[in-house]
């Protein structure tokens, strides 16, 4: 039976796709052995929706991630510009690669307003945090995936353990 594979923000391997052209890589034995059996499906939901690596860093305007999943809100870059379609496509992208991999389980970069799973920029370009959820994480959980973010990798693993269990 092959096993279950795991969806990840491409940054978090080292690929260079952040807004500002860099990684967050992390190094962690858990993420290691997922790679060296191959389990590991990366994206980048920003480029994977259209947007180049670099890009000018964009945020969800009030943090309202629901707003922009009805088309009420948007994602807008420090300039103005609207990106909520690159990122909306992207999610779907992010989905349709769970969907075609059976993935149940996604480790995603916290922060990100794409794939943040606990926190995400407030919209207002000051650099505060405040509880809330990427687009990419928000698609993904209306799909009935559950989504981890870079610093939940051992939680993570127990999830998977029992996904492997139930499945069995």
């Amino acid at each position: 039976m092959e096993k279950e594979k795991i969806l990840i923000s491409a940054c978090l391997l080292g690929q260079f796709v952040r807004y500002d052209g860099g990684t967050s890589t992390v190094s962690n034995p858990i993420l290691n052995r997922w790679d060296t059996e191959d389990r590991l499906i990366p994206i980048c939901p920003e480029m994977a929706g259209g947007l180049p690596a670099p890009r000018p860093p964009a945020e969800i305007i009030k943090a309202d991630t629901e707003g922009v999943m009805r088309g009420i809100n948007e994602v807008r870059t420090k300039q103005g510009d609207n990106v909520s379609s690159f990122f909306l496509d992207g999610a779907r992208q992010a989905l349709a690669l769970a969907v075609e991999h059976d993935i149940q389980l996604a480790i995603l970069k916290e922060g990100s307003p794409a794939c943040g799973s606990r926190q995400i920029n407030d919209g207002s370009f000051s650099g505060r945090k405040t509880a809330g959820q990427g687009i990419t994480t928000c698609l993904l959980r209306q799909n009935g995936i559950r989504v981890f973010n870079e610093k939940q990798i051992a939680k993570a693993a127990k999830y998977l353990g029992k996904l492997g269990q139930s499945r069995s």
